[in-house]
């Protein structure tokens, strides 16, 4: 596939960046080879391999789910300013 030098613009200006003519050209080249690869790519039989998330085999670490309280709110209460039972006490900041 060919890119010209409109796309290649047009793809530096929705990256926001600054390209001098040398370097549209330079990148008009390399754009044009990276998606002749990519159309390589399509001439891969893939019809019988499964689809997969990783290229190694794993499992989720399954652990019991069991409801605590967690028991350390006064802990992390100790070095708060202000505190109100077991709650942070904050200035208001909307009126």
């Amino acid at each position: 596939m060919k890119v010209d030098q409109a796309t290649v613009r047009h793809i530096a200006g929705l990256a926001r960046i600054k390209l001098t003519r040398d370097e549209a050209e330079r990148l008009e080249a390399e754009l044009s080879g990276i998606l002749d690869w990519v159309e390589q790519l399509e001439e891969v039989d893939t019809s019988g391999v499964e689809p997969m998330t990783s290229v190694v085999a794993v499992t989720m670490k399954m652990r019991d789910d069991e409801v605590t309280d967690g028991g350390y709110a006064d802990a992390i209460l100790e070095n708060a300013p202000a505190r109100e039972d077991n709650f942070f006490v904050v200035p208001k900041v909307v009126e």
